[in-house]
């Protein structure tokens, strides 16, 4: 029986395979001087050349072939004589499984032609076979392989957190609403008729659910869809994204920020080891398109690597915004305060300019602006929440020590108008065996956002959804 093999596999063993007869299949990327195809089946960005024979066959099928066909190819590995590849597939025998009408891959993204991102996310659906889409696909999966394995070798278990909520975790923001009743306007609504018996809607988090988990289990994170129903029609913000979030039973802020500082290189050096073909092409593609210098992807995630991520306090913070305002004579558009939610302005010129592109972790934020589950500090001023910032894309993880005592989170829950009629089994942990612990989340999609390259989330994400779109 003759063997089948991946493209990668095949580009990748080829030297140990020479005049073996192997089988491979794809789709037709390319077909010069009606002999020499290139083939790829998505588990590579590098194409196997397969050069047809003279045989009669062969000259039916180089009339019909056309790019974007998919077909299947018996033949012998040979060495190359060409400089671009070490090894070639001399066809014996080629099956089409489906030709592709010209006409309508003019109209089409497969198209040989570069494309802008926007007409790409048009044609969504056929997007996985462009070339840089797929890079960004393998690397996705890859980022997402290593979190899973970061969590299993450090004693973690992964948890399944609900979907579907009648709370919101962060008390703030809009939700997306699940019924199955028919909502008609200016009616009253007796909610409890619908299918649970109460007012449902997607969930914003898995936290709350993990933290509880977290006081039996030990360790455990989440890793799933989340839903926020804001208008935001920015390049950083999705309807529909992927969130980690990490819980952790007896750990304080200080174990917690370490944990992120290694978390997050774990997964980026992971990516450089086993991603590298695609890292390469997709900086490639920076350089060419967005005029960025030469190795800027590479040395990106390189510079993330070398250093300690810097950390301060969020009272630090607004003292040196405030001193690099008054010093080299900057306007921010929103006036630094102290008490202020910091904007992304803010974000960006401590991370790009002050820190010259190194991470930077703020902790110890004013209690007025951080969620009711945050622990309250000494000075009853601020709470023991943290905040990484990466360059170029700001937040990327939000977390904190949680407020583990029952009276303190209750006066908190209070003094934010949060319905902790809702929330009594959130509060009921803090009477059984409470202890300090401490989680945060990752936004998965902004991550890989940051590693590619990509200007716009929605160019990371397989079907994104977003304010006015939710086709495909």
């Amino acid at each position: 029986m003759i063997k089948k093999y991946s493209v990668k596999k095949l580009l990748n063993q080829g030297k140990f395979l020479l005049n073996k007869k192997v089988l491979v299949e794809g789709w037709i990327r390319s077909f010069r001087y009606s002999i020499f195809i290139s083939l790829n089946d998505g588990s590579t960005i590098q194409n196997l050349q397969i050069v047809l024979s003279t045989n009669k066959l062969d000259k039916i099928i180089m009339k019909k072939i056309t790019i974007g066909s998919s077909i299947r190819v018996i033949g012998i590995v040979k060495k190359s004589i060409g400089k671009k590849q070490y090894i070639e597939l001399q066809s014996l025998d080629i099956t089409i499984y489906e030709l592709v009408n010209p006409e309508i891959l003019q109209k089409s993204i497969l198209q040989p032609k570069r494309h802008s991102f926007e007409k790409l996310r048009e044609q969504a659906h056929l997007r996985f076979q462009t070339n840089i889409f797929s890079c960004i696909m393998r690397i996705r999966h890859h980022i997402a392989f290593c979190i899973h394995k970061y969590f299993h070798e450090h004693g973690f278990f992964y948890l399944h957190s609900p979907i579907i909520t009648t709370s919101n975790c962060e008390g703030t923001g809009k939700m997306f609403q699940i019924t199955t009743m028919d909502l008609k306007e200016n009616q009253l609504i007796d909610y409890a008729k619908d299918f649970f018996k109460c007012k449902t809607y997607l969930s914003v988090s898995g936290q709350l659910e993990a933290e509880t988990a977290s006081l039996g289990l030990g360790k455990v994170y989440t890793f799933g869809p989340v839903f926020r129903a804001e208008n935001s029609n920015t390049s950083r913000h999705l309807s529909e994204f992927w969130m980690i979030e990490p819980e952790i039973a007896f750990y304080h802020l200080e174990e917690n920020i370490n944990l992120a500082e290694k978390f997050l290189k774990f997964v980026i050096r992971y990516i450089v080891e086993n991603s590298m073909e695609d890292l390469i092409f997709l900086n490639q593609c920076l350089e060419k398109w967005k005029k960025k210098k030469k190795n800027y992807l590479l040395d990106k995630l390189e510079l993330i690597l070398k250093f300690p991520f810097n950390k301060i306090s969020y009272t630090e913070t607004i003292r040196i915004l405030d001193q690099e305002e008054k010093k080299k004579n900057i306007k921010f558009s929103h006036p630094i305060i102290w008490g202020m939610d910091l904007k992304s302005e803010h974000e960006q010129y401590l991370v790009d300019q002050y820190f010259k592109k190194i991470p930077v972790i703020i902790f110890d934020y004013p209690c007025s602006i951080k969620a009711f589950y945050m622990r309250m500090n000494n000075d009853g001023k601020t709470v023991r929440a943290m905040d990484v910032l990466f360059p170029e894309i700001g937040e990327i993880i939000g977390g904190s020590q949680r407020e583990e005592r029952y009276d303190m989170l209750l006066q908190r829950m209070k003094d934010t108008n949060i319905d902790f009629n809702k929330l009594w089994w959130y509060l009921d942990t803090r009477r059984f065996g409470s202890v300090p612990h401490s989680g945060f989340g990752l936004g998965f999609d902004r991550l890989v956002q940051f590693i590619t390259g990509m200007n716009n989330i929605r160019d990371v994400i397989p079907f994104p959804r977003t304010p006015n779109n939710a086709e495909f």
